[in-house]
């Protein structure tokens, strides 16, 4: 295992102080594992796709009208 400094806003870090008990450095650890399950995913999924951008971007404009009409 390496070790790794991460910089947080000040008030970040008295809140984080609050909840001396939780481990801090598993929940980062946790975090950067999901981001790059998360990302491995787009990255699978995007060299698998037959979309293209403009495909994507109408696809996103769809999906915002529907969820506008179920929320509103």
């Amino acid at each position: 295992m390496v070790t790794m400094t991460l910089a947080v806003p000040i008030e970040l870090k008295h809140k984080m102080e609050e909840f001396s008990e939780i481990n801090w450095s598993e929940v980062a650890r946790q975090a950067f594992k999901q981001k790059i399950k998360d990302l491995e995913f787009l990255e699978k999924f995007k060299e698998e796709s037959t979309m293209n951008e403009e495909d994507a971007l109408n696809l996103g404009k769809e999906l915002n009208k529907k969820l506008e009409k179920k929320y509103n």
